[in-house]
């Protein structure tokens, strides 16, 4: 009998919770794990009690920043981490699970976290067009662990 690894079950659960987000632009799953178990999850969206992207701008959306990103929505590892420490979980050496790699704004709040090892379905840099995936490269280059998931 073939049983899947605690990866690929993560890497399926982050996809999953990616569905429950609001954005109309893009839906993007976290999962945060320590030691094969689960901390927190998240995904992206405004602040929990304010209003749904969906709801209020079915057709474009939330309003953009300078950077025609979403102005109002916290990312999907924002999410997971932001749950996580509010709850009192310590994050030194955790695993996270993204359906996008982080930006790189998220990449240095993943490091100051010390979450140690990220696994990402879809790359951030190809997702908005850019030369390169920032937020992988920070976390490489300062000890952290991202890379795309293959599983």
């Amino acid at each position: 009998m073939s049983r899947p690894s605690f990866d690929a079950i993560f890497m399926n659960l982050a996809s999953d919770l990616a569905q429950r987000s609001h954005c109309v632009k893009a839906q993007v799953g976290a999962v945060l794990t320590k030691d094969t178990r689960i901390i927190s999850i998240g995904y992206n969206g405004p602040p929990a009690g304010t209003h749904n992207c969906d709801e209020e701008w079915p057709e474009e959306g939330c309003p953009r920043d300078s950077k025609n990103s979403c102005s109002l929505a916290l990312h999907a590892e924002e999410n997971a981490i932001l749950y996580a420490t509010k709850n009192g979980a310590t994050l030194d050496g955790a695993t996270l699970y993204l359906t996008l790699s982080p930006c790189i704004s998220c990449a240095r709040l993943i490091f100051s976290s010390g979450i140690k090892k990220v696994w990402f379905k879809r790359s951030y840099a190809e997702y908005k067009g850019l030369p390169s995936d920032e937020g992988v490269d920070f976390l490489n280059k300062f000890g952290v662990f991202a890379a795309k998931f293959e599983g």
